[in-house]
Order: C-alpha cells, then sequence, then structure tokens
C-alpha cells in the first residue's frame, strides 16, 4: 500500500506541473512550437488546480496528518476545474484546438482515477 501512495503523491506532483504548463500556456507563453490562445479565465484556472495539486502532492509526500483528506480535495478540485474547462469549450466560450480537447479529455480521466485511487487508499489506511 505505500507504493501505491508514494505513487499518488509522485503523480499529483506531475499533474501540479502539467497544469503550471497549461496555465503558462493560456497566459501566452509558447513552448517552443507548442502555443494555445491567450485564454485569462483559463489560465487563472489552471494555475490554481496546480496550487491545489501540488498541496495534496506535498501532504502525501511529507506524510502529513491530513495527507489523504487533502490528496482527495486536490484531486476533487482539479477535476472541477477540468470539467468546467470541457464545459466552456463545449459551449464555445472560448477557443479550441486538437491539444485542448485531447488534454482535457486524458487528465479528467487521470485525475477522477486518482480520486478514486485516493479514495480508497484513505479509506483502507483508517
Amino acid at each position: 500500500m505505500d507504493a501505491l501512495r508514494r505513487a499518488l503523491g509522485w503523480l499529483s506532483l506531475l499533474y501540479a506541473l502539467i497544469f503550471l504548463s497549461f496555465g503558462l500556456l493560456h497566459a501566452g507563453i509558447a513552448f517552443g512550437p507548442v502555443r494555445e490562445a491567450v485564454i485569462v479565465p483559463a489560465a487563472i484556472v489552471e494555475t490554481l488546480c496546480a496550487g491545489a495539486m501540488f498541496a495534496g502532492a506535498y501532504g502525501v509526500l511529507a506524510e502529513r496528518a491530513w495527507a489523504w483528506d487533502g490528496i482527495i480535495y486536490s484531486h476533487a478540485a482539479a477535476l472541477g476545474g477540468v470539467l468546467m474547462g470541457i464545459l466552456a469549450l463545449a459551449l464555445g466560450a472560448g477557443p479550441s484546438s486538437a491539444l485542448l480537447s485531447w488534454y482535457h479529455s486524458v487528465i479528467a480521466v487521470l485525475l477522477a482515477t486518482g480520486l478514486a485511487g485516493s479514495f480508497y487508499v484513505s479509506r483502507v489506511r483508517r
């Protein structure tokens, strides 16, 4: 079970970095040939999701008492942000791209899986 806990912590850190990268892309910062349209609300939400995931990863990797509640909340908050982005794009509220569609789909599945895994691990731990 410790391996699963550590994996969830490291995956949360990875997700935080991915959110931060997309927040920068939405703020207009390009990574070589990778560019996205500037969408300020998306940049804000991505940055908040990154912060939540960093906090969850820290709690787990530093073995804090609140780690499992924190990782569940961070996954739920980030998933909410991603679902809001999917809805906004579906309603035509901003420019879309193949990269954004792929990103939203993949990160939503990863976060939902991480949320289920975090919930399971937190219940087994008690």
